[in-house]
């Protein structure tokens, strides 16, 4: 669960806490911040009811507190610092109070400023009670990312069990490689027990020497016989092993992708697309390692173990427990290092998801790094990471090699033991050579898998963490795609409403302020503004890329949030600024999606979208390759792919968003014409610096703070001589400055 703001208070700060508060108030909001009042570490405590907040700081050994009545708030809100932020709570007729705190808490006092903001206003308290995660709950540990695995507190035996989940699909397999196990471990116990046979029986014994013959002929048979065991039961076993490891991480590494696709902006906003990319790769890479090498081998050397010391015991049991003197240290040196090898290899997955991080945003940016010339930067940035990967490596490795050096001087401490006290049983006569040869040979079997444990550890350590990383993104809430409860609307008319709407990404901070628009079926909407009062915004909510926090968006009467997923995204085209293509064929991008069209369908959309002229004078026409990112065409051959995918989806709701922005004059006249086409009969949303373009808009919503200051049509708002009209002026002198520099 994650924290809540709600938290728990110690007995001192309970009880002024009640001698406070009118026992009537019910606490909406309980928090600390780590910093006083003097910017030092301390703590402040922040309690907030429907008619005050209370804050409770600590001044010269005695604790301060300043009650603030909600009437007595002018306005609540969160200001950045450098490494850290404060909530500022503004009065009337008193002095602001500040509550400073470091950048662990900023989502925690963006939620109270929320709170606080909502009571002084008057509206319903709809905050986030629930927060991410910095800390593991358990230990306090600070975690490698919000929300993520805290490499400490992994439930091992949970996350084997879940791990082993993926293989019961392949059940049959998984019984042939059982069998194959057993096998394979009697094969390995019946040498030494041969052996002591030749030894005893046959080159010690008194017995006539046919009778000897004889029985060294079966004894070495049944040496070859374990031989030929041990190797048809390997092969069956890596074969097995090899398909079960191989499809079981398929499996995983599937449901991880689905997940991705599945799961919101909101998630992708919090996380880099490297660290994303590197759970994909490198984690279920290391977890096929360890279904395919560790696991398998794990359950062999422990049945072996069980065998050898049943084996040993019947032999003699007190010279077995000799053999097991030094086991106790091995369990307990390995108990040691398990958390130390744990916490090393933790980081240096996290420093090798940095390297890949920085390599895929340094090449993703190469046009622009080598633009400003600044390769020497990205290769000092790169030496940095990559120097701080390798010395996170030289210690792990370093801390690996320690390990197995001890481990093989208590090997060795345990071999001399069973020299010396075997040796005086076989001069006592207590036990034969076989017998001692036996023991010996099974103490090096039950103490090489004790030496390979260790090189288990490292395989558990990182499979397990990486597991961990896997499963999180896994378990992680997707978008609603399969809500039983979704309204179906396979078919929309186009209407949009917008009802007292506020959203903003950072919830203290909306970005949008109690929108209301009624947009009809067929209109077509010009989003007006500065850069930053909310256009993009908007058409992101209509897209429910998000979901907005007060207020309500419906399409034809329906609640967005209410209406099925998948048919709500299938009904709307998006055009963007910097439209994106897949690597593929241009006919493939063009029916990215509807990918049942025909060819002659991808032809009409290519030409309604002015684009089948440049695409046929290109050697190979349509089945042209567009490179990653569809790199090989222009900026404006893009776009009007682009267009002609969206004309091909044939939405009901369009959005435009700075579609023309980017392109030279003639271009952009072509992909006017496009999309004078593409808007006929649908509700079009369009979103434009250049105000010229939207001179055909049917209204212009002009926004300004995240709020709707003018609504209208091109020539009404140009004789309102308002807001709009003050931004067409001012894009024509920007326009005959540029020209006259020209």
């Amino acid at each position: 669960m994650a924290p809540s703001l709600l938290e728990q208070t110690e007995a001192s700060v309970e009880a002024r806490l009640r001698q406070l508060l009118p026992s009537a108030e019910e606490v909406l909001i309980r928090v600390h911040s780590d910093l006083g009042a003097d910017l030092r570490f301390g703590q402040q405590w922040v309690v907030v009811t429907p008619e005050r907040a209370v804050v409770l700081r600590d001044a010269d050994g005695e604790q301060d507190v300043i009650d603030i009545p909600v009437s007595q708030m002018r306005l609540v809100r969160t200001e950045p610092l450098v490494g850290g932020g404060r909530l500022e709570i503004e009065r009337f007729n008193e002095p602001t109070v500040f509550v400073p705190y470091s950048g662990t808490m900023d989502l925690k006092f963006s939620e109270v400023a929320r709170g606080l903001e909502q009571l002084r206003k008057g509206e319903a308290f709809l905050v986030t009670r629930e927060l991410d995660r910095i800390r593991c709950q358990k230990c306090n540990r600070l975690l490698p990312e919000k929300n993520g695995v805290c490499p400490a507190c992994i439930k091992r035996w949970a996350t084997l069990k879940r791990i082993c989940g993926y293989i019961a699909p392949y059940y049959v397999r998984a019984i042939i490689l059982a069998v194959s196990s057993l096998a394979a471990t009697a094969a390995e116990l019946m040498p030494p027990y041969l052996t002591r046979l030749i030894i005893d029986d046959v080159l010690g014994s008194q017995d006539a020497l046919d009778e000897r013959m004889q029985l060294l002929g079966l004894l070495v048979l049944g040496l070859v016989g374990a031989r030929v065991l041990a190797w048809g039961s390997e092969w069956v076993h890596g074969w097995v092993v090899t398909y079960l490891g191989a499809h079981a991480t398929a499996d995983i590494r599937a449901q991880l992708y689905r997940q991705m696709e599945r799961l919101s902006l909101q998630f992708y906003d919090k996380r880099r697309v490297g660290a994303l990319m590197s759970r994909l790769t490198r984690d279920t890479g290391g977890l096929q390692d360890f279904i395919v090498d560790g696991l398998p081998y794990l359950v062999i050397n422990c049945l072996l173990i069980v065998g050898i010391l049943t084996f040993m015991l019947w032999t003699s049991w007190e010279l077995t427990l000799y053999t097991l003197l030094p086991i106790p240290l091995l369990i307990i040196w390995g108990a040691v290092f398990w958390k130390r090898m744990h916490r090393l290899f933790k980081k240096w997955n996290e420093k090798w998801s940095q390297l890949t991080d920085r390599t895929a945003e340094s090449l993703t940016g190469i046009r622009v790094v080598k633009a400003f010339a600044q390769e020497k930067r990205e290769i000092a940035a790169f030496t940095k990471v990559n120097a701080e990967a390798s010395v996170a490596g030289i210690a792990t490795e370093i801390n690996r090699t320690t390990f197995f050096s001890t481990v093989t001087l208590l090997t060795g401490v345990g071999v001399l033991i069973v020299w010396y006290f075997g040796g005086q049983e076989v001069m006592l006569g207590e036990l034969t050579v076989g017998m001692l040869v036996q023991i010996l040979a099974y103490m090096w079997m039950v103490y090489g898998p004790l030496e390979w444990f260790g090189q288990v550890n490292s395989w558990i350590t990182r499979a397990f963490a990486g597991a961990e990383r896997i499963f999180e993104i896994i378990d992680t809430e997707p978008e609603s795609y399969e809500d039983p409860n979704a309204v179906p609307m396979p078919k929309m008319e186009g209407r949009v409403t917008f009802e007292h709407v506020t959203f903003g990404y950072d919830k203290s901070k909306p970005v949008l302020h109690d929108i209301n628009i009624d947009v009809r079926p067929g209109e077509m909407i010009g989003l007006v503004g500065k850069s930053g009062v909310g256009k993009t915004t908007t058409i992101n909510l209509i897209a429910r890329f998000y979901d907005v926090d007060r207020g309500g968006i419906s399409i034809d009467g329906v609640d967005l949030r209410q209406i099925k997923l998948q048919d709500l995204r299938r009904q709307i085209g998006i055009v963007l600024q910097e439209p994106v293509l897949f690597s593929g064929t241009i006919s493939e991008n063009i029916a990215y999606g509807n990918a049942d069209a025909r060819f002659e369908e991808i032809i009409a959309a290519a030409r309604l979208a002015n684009a089948h002229n440049f695409i046929i004078a290109k050697p190979d026409g349509y089945e042209t390759q567009v490179g990653e990112q569809g790199k090989t065409l222009s900026g404006g051959e893009r776009q009007r792919v682009a267009i002609a995918r969206a004309m091909l989806h044939n939405p009901r709701i369009l959005i435009l968003d700075e579609a023309t922005s980017s392109v030279d004059v003639e271009t952009e006249k072509q992909i006017q014409q496009a999309i004078g086409r593409m808007v006929e009969g649908r509700t079009t949303f369009a979103v434009s610096h250049r105000l010229s373009t939207l001179r055909h808009a049917d209204r212009l919503v002009v926004l300004d703070g995240g709020r709707v200051i003018e609504v209208g049509s091109h020539e009404e708002l140009m004789e309102r001589k308002g807001a709009f009209y003050e931004l067409v002026n001012l894009q024509r002198k920007a326009s005959k400055i540029i020209a006259v520099g020209e």
